[in-house]
Formats: C-alpha cells, sequence, structure tokens
C-alpha cells in the first residue's frame, strides 16, 4: 500500500463481490476518494464525472475480479482510463483549479502548477499523473494506459516539456 491508498480487506471485497449490500457500501465509501484523487488531475473539472463513471464500471465488473488484494491495481487503471475518457469527450484543455493539488504550502505556487497542467492534453496530464504523482515506472504505465512504451515515453518527454515551456512563460 502507497501513500493516499485505503487499506482494503479481502474478505470485505469477497462479501461486496457476493452482493452484501453493506460490503458494497463500505467499499465504494473506502475507494470514492481514492478513485476521485486519481481522476481528478487528470479530468480536472470533469474530475467527478469521471470519478463516478470509474466506479459505475469497478460495481459492473467487481464479481469478476479473481483476487480482492488486485482490488487497487484494477480500480486504478478503470479511474485512469475513465479520466482520460471523459476529459477527451469534453474537449477542454484550460480547466478549473485542482483542488488536491498543493505546493507545500503555497498558494500562489499550488495556483501556478494548476494553471500549467490546465494547458496540457489530458493524455500529457494523465502521463504526468501518473508518472510524477503516483509514482508508476514507465512499463506501469504503459500498461494502465493501453499504450507501448515508446508512447508513454514520447508523452511524457512532450508533457514534461510543454509544462516547462508554459512555466516559464
Amino acid at each position: 500500500m502507497t501513500d493516499g491508498e485505503p487499506g482494503i480487506d479481502p474478505q470485505l471485497v469477497r462479501a461486496a463481490q457476493r452482493g452484501d449490500p453493506l460490503a458494497v457500501a463500505e467499499l465504494m465509501e473506502l475507494l470514492t476518494p481514492y478513485v476521485g484523487r486519481i481522476c481528478g488531475p487528470i479530468a480536472r473539472q470533469d474530475g467527478p464525472d469521471a470519478a463516478q463513471e470509474a466506479l459505475i464500471v469497478v460495481l459492473r465488473g467487481l464479481r469478476q475480479l479473481r483476487e480482492p488484494a488486485a482490488l487497487l491495481g484494477w480500480a486504478r487503471t478503470i479511474a485512469v482510463r475513465e479520466a482520460v475518457r471523459v476529459a477527451q469527450r469534453a474537449g477542454r484543455t484550460v480547466a478549473e483549479p485542482l483542488a488536491e493539488l498543493r505546493a507545500a504550502g503555497d498558494p500562489q505556487l499550488a495556483a501556478d502548477i494548476e494553471d500549467t497542467l490546465a494547458r496540457l492534453t489530458p493524455e500529457h496530464r494523465a502521463v504526468l499523473v501518473l508518472r510524477d504523482v503516483v509514482g508508476l515506472d514507465e512499463n506501469a504505465a504503459s500498461s494502465m494506459l493501453s499504450v507501448p512504451l515508446g508512447t508513454v515515453r514520447s508523452r511524457l518527454a512532450r508533457a514534461r516539456r510543454s509544462f516547462r515551456k508554459v512555466w516559464e512563460s
């Protein structure tokens, strides 16, 4: 478990898979903020919509999850894909402030980072979030985004270059 990931008991997952309504409610309560923290930086103002879509996909597919211990990784993959899809569908690159972003207590720095991120495409935000916020390696990001490793590397390089260019202007 990494920072920001909820601890989820495999027995809770199994109970939810069997259809126990209390277990499903508790599981969703644990997953909602986790999925929201993933969707927010990628889908920006559409983050809540993306999180909702991701949670629906998780709920619909929960019974097919073979290993309860894999729940968080599976939910993270779904959240990233839904966030990118929702952001692309919205067709926006400029967005409202990112509430989850905190820049070491400096509100102006946080606002500057938010503004810079808002100018990136959803694909570039996704790869930056996965590598530099979530801390995944390029192979994991490639798998999660369902794109070749070379595409992740090129998007990451372009995203970082675009971020720097906007930041320095």
